[in-house]
């Protein structure tokens, strides 16, 4: 069974020590992945001087090529993060951002070193966005290389106008428990197919299709 580990990035506003909805979620995450022997770690976005970019490095000390170097050593990718006026937070679109520099990053095969990781999103608001939210991140990190798993995103939302945070939610709702068990579950297992069955070379799609196109 292959080693997997596992990097989560919390994508609130706040830094540390703050209090995190979504750093709680994400640790949630962590220990489920844990249960299914996957190691790994969270970090907290802002207390790092990530640059606002679409380079892998934006140079004058920016932080994200170490961030970068954690994610590229992890097969399992986990971004947490609030929701704000039914959207990802602004730290989350930076990341994401940030994530498009991998469309010119391959191996020595072709492929982006993306592929055969594996990203899931951990969502928490106040207000309902969790669904628009999910999509928005899973779609943006399958468009850079990453695979999603079946039931690979967990989340929790407030009642509207609450003042309720998920770090102070109890009892702590049973139905994301069961979605992050599902995330940690699916997420693992994939992870470790991928280690096995890695995605194929770009050559080896297009000589694939090389047949039907002459028989058309």
């Amino acid at each position: 069974m292959a080693d997997i580990r596992a990097l989560v990035l919390n994508c609130t506003l706040k830094r540390s020590p703050a209090r995190s909805s979504s750093e709680v979620l994400g640790r949630e995450v962590l220990d489920a992945l844990g249960e299914q022997g996957v190691t790994g770690e969270l970090i907290r976005v802002v207390d790092h001087d990530v640059r606002f970019g679409v380079s892998t490095d934006e140079g004058d000390g920016d932080a994200w090529p170490q961030i970068r170097a954690k994610l590229l050593a992890a097969q399992i990718f986990v971004i947490a993060t609030p929701i704000w006026l039914g959207q990802p937070s602004s730290v989350c679109k930076m990341v994401l951002e940030r994530l498009d520099a991998e469309l010119s990053e391959t191996d020595d095969q072709g492929r982006l070193l993306t592929y055969g990781k594996v990203a899931a999103v951990a969502v928490v608001g106040n207000e309902d966005g969790a669904h628009h939210t999910i999509g928005q991140v899973q779609q943006a990190l399958n468009e850079v290389g990453f695979t999603c798993a079946a039931a690979g995103a967990t989340y929790w939302v407030g009642e509207a106008l609450h003042k309720t945070d998920y770090i102070d939610a109890r009892p702590k709702p049973e139905t994301t428990g069961r979605a992050t068990k599902a995330l940690a579950l699916n997420s693992a297992h994939l992870a470790r197919l991928l280690a096995e069955q890695p995605y194929p070379p770009p050559d080896a799609r297009d000589a694939a299709v090389e047949p039907a196109q002459r028989s058309g």
